[in-house]
Order: structure tokens, then C-alpha cells, then sequence
């Protein structure tokens, strides 16, 4: 039986692997069963953010020395960029073993790799199925049979810039946007879209192009999406529970209405078996394995009906104040700043919020 295990590891710099290679020489983690690296480095998120690509190449290079090329190409490494604020840069390593014998069921991870994503079907419905066809592959790969199950769906997408509008001109295929930075958008919210239709929060028939990154009532409550330079594919992880698996970990998710709601999060501490009462105390938050959650400014500028200004700044995007901000909300509850808090959440919850996962050890 599969088990589940999850390394939070910290880095000192983007292409700072040495932590988890000295994981590895030790034993505790074993690169032949390594499904996915989720990393938050200290890029500016943006289009220009080749922290991601940094990161990557670094792990890359590092699972190339222990596995045989192919099968460390099929290790999902989803780079999200942006660590403002007091947030810490960290890798999470989710990794799968054999001949788990401990309780169930259990956290279950598994993940798929789309093919290249054409340009010009960016922000489409196109990129919408692309990515649900992903996520179902991915539940199988976890031997997750019921929706209901899934707690988190992290997608790394592809964006946009000018070179690659350029290689849709020349083809005489028309992109949706030529502004890279919107294109960001786009992706994270189709994707977010495929996830939903999946999972079955939405019917695909309610979802036409029209609606994508415009109609912020359709949303997922399990979909996290991250656009990046570094990639033309969508990589996909689904983490959930599931009684083909056993172990110690666990997982649950709630959703935030808006950027300081911690209610749901601290409600699916006490469906973990934590204290649900103030802040974590560090017996309690060593349980904790990752936390992982999405942040965004809402569209409307408002927030529990005061004016946030985070749309207004000119020279600091919207998604790094988010980021920042979340993450500051999360770590009061918890006790610490090693969250993986994504930005951009279109689709991704209620407007203005967004889904937060949590895997912890059993008590």
C-alpha cells in the first residue's frame, strides 16, 4: 500500500537544493519516489520572475543525478514566485512509498503532464478541457475514484510573452491578449476552470471563452493555478485522501471568503484534530506539515467595506501585496511563515479569497 510523505524543506536562495540533496544521501528522501516539488522563491511572480526558472533548472540538474533523465522529467516542479512580506522560501517534496502498513485512508498524491498548450488557445475553453482531461488523469494516478476526496489541485500553467505571441503570428493564429501580464491571468483562470469542471463544482455547459477571468462567480474551491515562464504544458499534482493509501499524513481544505478570513482554516485545523483556540502552540504546529493557499486583491477594491488600494499601485502588482498579506493572516494562526501562499486567484475561491490546504501528521 502507498504511503504518502512530505518533506518542508527551507532554501537560501532559488537554486538552493542542498537541504533536500542532503535528504537524500541520507536516506530520508528517495528521489525515485519523488511525485512533485511545489517551491516558493523570491522572484517577483511576475512574467519577468526567472526565479521559477532558476529553481527548476537547479532541481532538475539534482534529480538528474540520481534518476535516469526520463523519469526525472516527470517530476512535477511548480515554482511559484513572490516572497513578499515575511513569507519564507521553502520547497515542499511530496513523495511516494511502497508497503505502508499504518492507518487508512490517507493522504494520496498523484500527477499528470498535459501536452504544449498552442499559444493561441491561452485563456480558452480549450486550455479549460486541456486541464480537466489533466486533473482526472492525475486523480487516477492518486487512485482517487471519488471528487469528493480531492482537498487541493495545484497546476503549474504557461503564459504568454512576446516571443511566443510572435510564433502565433507567424502561423496566422490569433492569441487572446498581447499583454503578457494579463496572459498570466488567463491561464490561471482557465485552469482554475478545468479544475472545477473536473471536480464537478461547475458544468462545463455553464462555461463559454466570455466568461473566463470575467465572471468571478464561477470559481473552484480546490484549485490553485500559478503561470509561469518556464513551462508550455500544464503540470498538474492532486492531493487528496483516499483508503488505497495509509499512513501518517492527512489532509483537509477550506475556503477563504476574503483575505483575512481564517475561519475556514481554523475550522479544518479542528477537522484535523488541532486546537482550534488562538495560535498554534509549537507542539501543535510541528504537526503541520504544509500549508498551502492562494490570495488576491478583490476586484471591487473593497474589503469588509473599507478601500484597499492594492489595485491602485502602479509599481507593485496587486498579486505581490496578496501574497504578502495572506500569508501575514496565516501565520498568525499557525505560528510561522514557511506558507506556500500563491497569487492570482481568479476563479480560485470567491473574489477576493481563495482555497487554503493543510497536511498534518495524525495526533
Amino acid at each position: 500500500m502507498p504511503v504518502a510523505k512530505v518533506h518542508r524543506i527551507s532554501a537560501a536562495a532559488p537554486d538552493d537544493v542542498s537541504r533536500i540533496e542532503v535528504a537524500i544521501k541520507a536516506g530520508r528522501i528517495d528521489p525515485a519516489g519523488v511525485i512533485a516539488v511545489l517551491a516558493k522563491t523570491e522572484g517577483n511572480g511576475l512574467v519577468n520572475d526567472f526565479s521559477r526558472g532558476l529553481g527548476t533548472t537547479s532541481l532538475s540538474l539534482l534529480f538528474r543525478r540520481y534518476l535516469p533523465v526520463e523519469a526525472a522529467d516527470k517530476i512535477c516542479l511548480v515554482m511559484s514566485g513572490g516572497t513578499e512580506g515575511g513569507m519564507a522560501p521553502h520547497w515542499v517534496v511530496l513523495e511516494r512509498a511502497e508497503g505502508g502498513s499504518g492507518a487508512s485512508p490517507a493522504l494520496a498524491i498523484g500527477r499528470a503532464h498535459t501536452p504544449p498548450l498552442p499559444f493561441e488557445q491561452l485563456g480558452r475553453m480549450f486550455e479549460v478541457e486541456q486541464v480537466a482531461e489533466g486533473v482526472r488523469a492525475a486523480m487516477q494516478d492518486a487512485g482517487i475514484a471519488d471528487v469528493a476526496d480531492v482537498h487541493f489541485v495545484q497546476i503549474k500553467c504557461p503564459l504568454l510573452t512576446l516571443q511566443r505571441i510572435g510564433e502565433a503570428d507567424a502561423r496566422g493564429a490569433k492569441v487572446l491578449t498581447r499583454d503578457t501580464l494579463k496572459s498570466m491571468g488567463l491561464s490561471r483562470a482557465a485552469s482554475a476552470l478545468g479544475a472545477a469542471v473536473a471536480l464537478g463544482e461547475i458544468d462545463k455547459a455553464r462555461i463559454s471563452d466570455a466568461d473566463i477571468c470575467v465572471d468571478f462567480t464561477l470559481w473552484s474551491g480546490r484549485a490553485s493555478a500559478s503561470a509561469g515562464i518556464e513551462l508550455l504544458n500544464h503540470e498538474i499534482v492532486v492531493l487528496g485522501m483516499s483508503k488505497a493509501w495509509s499512513g501518517p499524513l492527512v489532509i483537509d481544505h477550506g475556503v477563504m471568503a476574503d483575505a483575512v478570513d481564517i475561519e475556514p482554516v481554523r475550522a479544518a485545523l479542528g477537522r484535523l484534530g488541532l486546537p482550534t483556540q488562538g495560535q498554534l502552540k509549537p507542539e501543535d504546529r510541528k504537526r503541520v506539515v504544509a500549508l498551502l493557499g492562494k490570495a488576491e486583491a478583490s476586484h471591487d477594491g473593497r474589503l469588509r467595506g473599507n478601500r484597499h488600494t492594492m489595485l491602485d499601485d502602479s509599481d507593485i502588482s496587486s498579486t505581490r501585496h496578496a501574497r504578502a498579506f495572506v500569508c501575514g493572516a496565516l501565520a498568525g494562526l499557525i505560528g510561522h511563515a514557511e506558507i506556500y501562499v500563491s497569487g492570482g486567484a481568479e476563479h480560485q475561491g470567491p473574489d477576493g479569497g481563495g482555497p487554503v490546504a493543510l497536511i498534518v501528521e495524525r495526533g
